[in-house]
């Protein structure tokens, strides 16, 4: 049904180009599929950048220096 609705989308667009729709609705299965499968992706990488830097604000705010140094590495414990 959802991959339904992409094609059905696709279809009607590509009809008010003058085309058959067929091609429309092969794009829009296509994009539907693509969104399906990147946008979960998306969201994980997001909210793991969420966290580190959550993670990152709650260290600097326990020990009182950012444990990351400015080349990107961590510092080690006695610096």
């Amino acid at each position: 049904m959802a991959s339904l609705t992409g094609a059905l989308i696709g279809a009607a667009i590509d009809r008010e180009e003058g085309g058959s729709g067929i091609k429309g609705a092969i794009e829009g299965t296509i994009a539907e599929w693509a969104i399906r499968t990147v946008a979960p992706i998306i969201a994980t990488y997001a909210l793991g950048r969420l966290v580190e830097y959550g993670v990152r604000k709650g260290w600097q705010a326990v020990i009182g220096r950012d444990p990351v140094d400015e080349q990107g590495k961590l510092r080690s414990r006695s610096a």
